[in-house]
């Protein structure tokens, strides 16, 4: 027989726990009858050992009492199978997670070596899944929610390009595209494919805490002439704006957006 300190300390459960697993009757140590104390059994070990096993796989106190009234090994399997479904699915999700935290990592590097310079640089090509209007659609958000990774319910935006079409006068055209990166040699890619082997590459710092809420557009328009002009590019005429990250200045936004002009 064992007395309940030495069960908590080789099986690494507190006194309270143990107590408190007698409580909710799933636990039934012998009780000495002079003194009162538990004496724990090796089919009590066996008990802990279960419920700890429950515990540790988010079984609640309920569903572990309604197992040890009546559970034959089919039952149980059927239990451990669900619940092996649902862990499957959170793992799943963490991947994606740290998919999306590597990727951030990767923009803030970008943002550190290429922010407020020029360079050329192909953009690699992306499947057009679909359009949306601007940033206020949101019932137009469900496109973006069925072609890009999903995080839970949350819209995520990083499949999301601005393209802007202009000329020599100035913006003609503006919209927002879902996209999808193509990766390595795929194939059977249903949507239009977009790819530019040559464009002028930068990351621009845009948001209130830089420009006080002003359009910005303009501006960096004549800056991409300008460095065309400079260096004997050709412009095509459209403009490829992705948002990197956001952060934050005296509670005023910093949104850093990598832009693709494509040349010839």
């Amino acid at each position: 027989m064992y007395t309940i300190g030495q069960v908590a300390k080789f099986l690494g459960v507190s006194r309270d726990t143990l107590k408190f697993y007698e409580e909710k009757e799933l636990l039934k140590p012998k009780h000495d009858d002079e003194n009162g104390y538990r004496k724990y059994n090796h089919f009590d070990i066996y008990d802990i050992m279960t419920i700890k096993f429950y515990r540790e796989i988010d079984f609640e106190i309920k569903k572990i009492q309604e197992i040890r009234k009546s559970k034959n090994v089919e039952e149980i399997e059927f239990l451990l199978k669900e619940k092996e479904e649902k862990i499957l699915r959170e793992i799943e999700y963490k991947n994606l997670l740290l998919k999306h935290i590597k990727l951030v990592k990767e923009d803030c590097e970008k943002i550190k070596q290429s922010l407020g310079k020029y360079t050329i640089k192909e953009m690699k090509p992306v499947e057009v899944k679909g359009e949306i209007t601007n940033f206020a659609a949101y019932d137009e958000y469900e496109i973006i929610q069925k072609n890009t990774d999903n995080l839970k319910d949350a819209v995520t935006l990083t499949g999301l390009r601005r393209v802007i079409s202009f000329d020599k006068e100035g913006i003609k055209g503006d919209k927002f595209i879902v996209v999808r990166k193509i990766e390595g040699l795929e194939k059977n890619v249903e949507g239009e494919i977009i790819t530019h082997p040559k464009c002028i590459y930068t990351i621009i710092e845009d948001g209130r805490y830089l420009t006080g809420g002003e359009n910005i557009d303009n501006k960096v328009g004549d800056s991409l002439r300008n460095i065309a002009l400079e260096n004997g590019y050709e412009l095509v005429g459209l403009t490829y704006i992705n948002i990197l990250i956001t952060t934050y200045e005296e509670g005023l936004e910093r949104v850093f957006l990598e832009i693709y002009t494509p040349i010839k």
